[in-house]
């Protein structure tokens, strides 16, 4: 692996890291929802729409995300098995990326499908 690489995925995990923690320290959100429009007479049904709107937003995004990963790694494997000048190492990787955020993606739908099927589950 070279060391210019892991420096590349190093740095762009900590800028996750930080868009992370802002968002946590962003004062006004709760959960998505705008918890100072609520306060300001914002109804239930618009606050619904509002963190409906965002999760059905990031959920694409986040998708998207995955997707043009497979497609880079898809192209990298393509290019390396045709004779293309790309190292072993930056497939791989490209590759790994990919069923990382696969994977990620597979177990926040299981956690959102066992948390559905809780939330179904409770009495009355």
């Amino acid at each position: 692996m070279e060391i210019s690489s892991a420096e590349s995925l190093l740095s762009q995990v900590r800028d996750y890291q930080a868009k992370i923690a802002s968002a946590r320290r962003d004062g006004g959100e709760m959960g998505g929802i705008d918890a100072s429009a609520i306060g300001q007479g914002q109804s239930t049904g618009q606050a619904s729409e509002n963190f409906s709107s965002r999760l059905s937003s990031a959920m694409m995004s986040s998708l998207q995300e995955v997707n043009s990963l497979q497609g880079v790694a898809k192209t990298a494997q393509d290019t390396y098995q045709m004779g293309g000048d790309i190292p072993l190492t930056d497939v791989v990787m490209s590759m790994q990326k990919a069923s990382l955020a696969f994977e990620a993606t597979v177990q926040v739908r299981n956690k959102v499908m066992q948390a559905y099927q809780d939330i179904m589950n409770m009495p009355i």
